[in-house]
């Protein structure tokens, strides 16, 4: 005899293998998985496109191979609160790694939200699903002094 049973056909019956406990699925069930794909410490100046790696060459991706997410978390803690704009471009490639068209889509222009020594992170793309090859993210400070800005990105499949 069974410590649990359930009650079948207006009996009890104890739990086995032949009849398990009846269980049924509420809603749908969805595994999410978070990769790190970029740690980073980047130092914000008055440099126009210069992305988080430093580069200041527009055709330079931030991150490649993010087909597989769809979306890209970007974690960030400042340690200045000077003004900063950030843009966050995006394009798909072929399987040579050619860009399927010239140029990169706009996801993101905005200010980058919080002061000196805070934490933020901005969702990429904000309001529909992803699926890009590349992504390039720039920062750019608009006043006030230099500061460091640390980021942690991830890709959400």
């Amino acid at each position: 005899m069974s410590l649990i049973g359930w009650l079948k056909d207006n009996r009890l019956v104890d739990v086995t293998v032949q009849d398990p406990l009846p269980v049924q699925q509420q809603g749908a069930i969805t595994t999410r998985t978070a990769d790190t794909l970029l740690v980073v410490t980047t130092t914000v100046t008055t440099d126009t496109n210069r992305d988080l790696l430093g580069s200041t060459d527009i055709e330079t991706y931030t991150l490649t191979a993010c087909g597989q997410y769809r979306r890209i978390v970007w974690f960030y803690f400042r340690t200045g609160n000077a003004t900063t704009n950030c843009r966050v471009l995006a394009r798909v490639i072929d399987e040579n790694g050619t860009p399927l068209g010239t140029g990169w889509q706009q996801l993101v222009l905005s200010t980058l939200p919080g002061g000196a020594n805070t934490w933020g992170h901005i969702e990429i793309p904000f309001d529909t699903e992803g699926f890009y090859d590349q992504y390039r993210i720039e920062v750019r400070r608009t006043d006030g002094e230099d500061y460091i800005l640390r980021s942690k990105l991830i890709g959400v499949r």
